[in-house]
């Protein structure tokens, strides 16, 4: 039986559902308006999983630093010196167990609000993934809804000693937090703290940078960095409690898994720990983590990850021979890399952190994606993930605020998205539509087709150093085959194709004339599938074909 092919759409929650076409610079959530919770109709994510969506990360879920205020609902109101743009980031967590107000429609019930998600999202035949931010929190932590009997993260630390391993935070006696930035930032006090903690992207002096993730502090999970990384696991460190029973809190709301933000910044130890407690309650919850060090892939893999971003290896590939930089050839490589891991690697073009492949900072067209989206989808059994929009070629051209014209999409910024406003209300382009029809069918093909879910895999590409500008593989399962064949040419190509001795005897593949079908043109194509031979193929610019035949 064919293994689920795992298709997960992340979502940018507060901008998803927003269509306020306002898009003032820096503009405050009264002038550019906030999708909510709401906005996922039953209509809406039936779309989505029409796309052949079978995971929605819900991004920005869990209540995050905000310039907005919300005080007179009882949240703690932030300086705006610590937060980076008016919505702020979602990776700066205020309250661990909290659904961010902005999403609600009322904010008095947004915890309520968020469970009716969770209860319609499943109901549409979807499974779903928030964020867990494990590394840092927001400068001005703290928890306003944390369960009876917990203590919050900092509570019991003792300041006075830069590392501690039952502290939550590590600190600077003695010292104020002096970053190079305004701490007055507009209001008539300035921001205070005193002693200084360590910011989120391993700073460990008083002083951050502008670059620095100034707007966070570290967590403290029992490696003292002062001494050089070493571990104090034992007794358990206090933070690594407080953590997994957050983990614990969420997966008990009925999500289904977390994408773990920068995973590999917090030590393998702590995940063994955690996701086996996790996963010994709730065996089908999965972990996504955001690792960027191949060298530790295995490792975390080992601490109970079940899926890790695939970015240094086939994302850079893809981007390079997407942008003409790297040869095709190239993706054999970053494949093989992970050949021992391959089911548990992610794909992906698009995410919050990258830039669009429509920008001008990266391909410039949407068009150029297909190709790479086609080998991401299909050359393997394991997880793709698509960022909202980008099935239209958003742009991510818009200078919104704190995030100024980058080619990515803002997380910091009330604004709304181009594309999914006008596809919301039909009026898209015929290119764009036709980008959507075409994304559609590929995800749908590596959901339904036997040989990718199930199937063996054979790169031909050794066979075929003459390719500069296309690549080629087969997929099969039982009778059925699937030759795979892409352009990465903005020009049409006239290609022979040469099929292996070696490839006919590991797939189990018969010579013979085969009628092929292409299961994203709705054509016919004749295939003469003989030993070392070549099939000659047509491919449009920027095309691909999907050729199923019967072995």
């Amino acid at each position: 039986m064919a293994s689920p092919k795992i298709i997960v759409y992340q979502v940018f929650t507060r901008l998803y559902g927003n269509r306020c076409t306002n898009r003032i610079e820096d503009g405050t959530i009264a002038e550019n308006g906030c999708g909510k919770l709401n906005d996922f109709t039953p209509t809406a994510l039936k779309k989505i999983r029409e796309m052949g969506v079978s995971h929605i990360w819900y991004t920005g879920v869990i209540r995050h630093a905000s310039q907005t205020d919300y005080s007179a609902y009882g949240i703690p109101k932030q300086h705006p010196a610590v937060v980076k743009g008016k919505a702020g980031s979602p990776y700066a967590i205020t309250d661990y167990y909290d659904i961010d107000p902005d999403l609600a429609e009322n904010v008095a019930q947004r915890m309520q609000e968020f469970e009716a998600l969770v209860e319609r999202t499943h109901k549409a035949g979807m499974k779903v993934i928030i964020d867990f931010v494990p590394n840092h929190v927001a400068r001005q932590y703290h928890s306003i809804c944390k369960p009876e009997g917990v203590k919050d993260l900092g509570e019991g630390d003792n300041p006075q000693n830069g590392f501690d391993p039952q502290n939550n935070f590590y600190y600077c006696p003695g010292q104020r937090f002096a970053p190079y930035l305004d701490l007055y930032h507009g209001e008539n006090e300035a921001y205070l703290e005193e002693p200084a903690k360590a910011t989120g992207n391993d700073c460990f002096n008083n002083a951050p940078g502008m670059n620095d993730w100034y707007e966070t502090v570290k967590l403290n999970y029992g490696l003292d960095y002062y001494a050089g990384r070493v571990g104090h696991f034992d007794p358990i460190p206090d933070t690594w409690n407080k953590m997994t029973e957050i983990l614990l809190f969420w997966a008990a709301k009925g999500i289904d898994g977390f994408r773990c933000d920068m995973a590999e910044m917090v030590p393998a130890a702590f995940w063994h720990w955690a996701t086996s407690k996790v996963k010994s309650r709730y065996p089908d919850c999965v972990f996504i983590g955001e690792v960027y060090n191949p060298a530790e892939y295995r490792n975390y893999l080992g601490a109970g990850f079940d899926y890790l971003y695939d970015k240094v290896g086939m994302y850079d590939t893809l981007r390079g021979v997407m942008c003409g930089y790297q040869n095709v050839h190239a993706i054999t490589g970053a494949w093989q890399q992970t050949d021992d891991i391959k089911q548990h690697m992610l794909y992906f073009l698009e995410n919050h952190d990258e830039q669009r492949i429509a920008s001008d900072f990266f391909a410039g067209d949407a068009r150029k994606g297909v190709p790479a989206l086609v080998v991401s989808a299909l050359l393997q059994q394991n997880p793709l993930m698509i960022y909202f929009g980008q099935e239209y070629g958003e742009r991510g051209m818009d200078k919104e605020g704190f995030s100024g014209c980058d080619g990515r999409t803002t997380i910091f910024d009330y604004w709304s998205v181009d594309t999914i406003v006008r596809a919301a209300q039909r009026k898209y382009t015929l290119r764009e539509k036709h980008l959507y029809d075409t994304y559609c069918k590929v995800m749908n093909l590596a959901k339904s087709q036997k040989a990718v879910t199930d199937g063996l895999m054979f790169d031909l590409m050794y066979a075929n150093g003459h390719l500069q500008r296309q690549f080629a593989f087969i997929r099969k399962a039982g009778t059925e085959a699937l030759l795979v064949v892409v352009n990465f040419d903005d020009a049409p190509a006239a290609i022979d194709v040469n099929l292996p001795a070696h490839a006919f005897d590991y797939l189990g593949l018969k010579e013979k004339t085969a009628t092929a079908a292409d299961l994203l043109k709705a054509q016919k194509e004749k295939l003469a599938l003989k030993r070392d031979n070549a099939v000659r193929l047509e491919l449009e610019p920027l095309g691909a074909k999907v050729l199923s035949f019967r072995v």
